[in-house]
């Protein structure tokens, strides 16, 4: 079994930064890549980031310049900068990774319990 644990998340006020690490752990052979979702209060859940295993990235456009994604493949861990954070970043951020178990293993996808980021005006 694969887990996957955020930490990071908490109340920041309009302006400031906050930094969510993902760590996997458990059976794991390769990660191919790994993402950031976050779900608002009656919103539907929405890609943030990602990342693939050669660093190509990609963001939703309301956080291009103020969010930075990357990895550390020996620790297994993605994380997430933020910065200038405006109330509207205010969600429950999830981690999703694409995990290879074994070599004979398909990929699939796993996700965290979820960081609550809070942003207040």
């Amino acid at each position: 079994q694969v887990q996957l644990v955020e930490s990071g998340g908490g109340l920041v006020q309009a302006g400031g930064s906050l930094r969510l690490s993902c760590a996997a752990s458990g059976s794991i052979f390769s990660i191919n890549t790994m993402g950031w979702y976050r779900q608002a209060p009656g919103k539907e859940r929405e890609l943030v980031a990602i990342v693939t295993s050669g660093g190509n990235t990609n963001y939703v456009g309301s956080v291009k310049g103020r969010f930075t994604i990357s990895r550390d493949n020996a620790k297994n861990t993605v994380y997430l900068q933020m910065n200038s954070l405006k109330p509207e970043d205010t969600a429950v951020y999830l981690c999703n990774a694409e995990v290879k178990e074994n070599y004979y293993s398909p990929y699939m996808y796993y996700w965290g319990k979820g960081a609550l980021v809070t942003v207040s005006s």
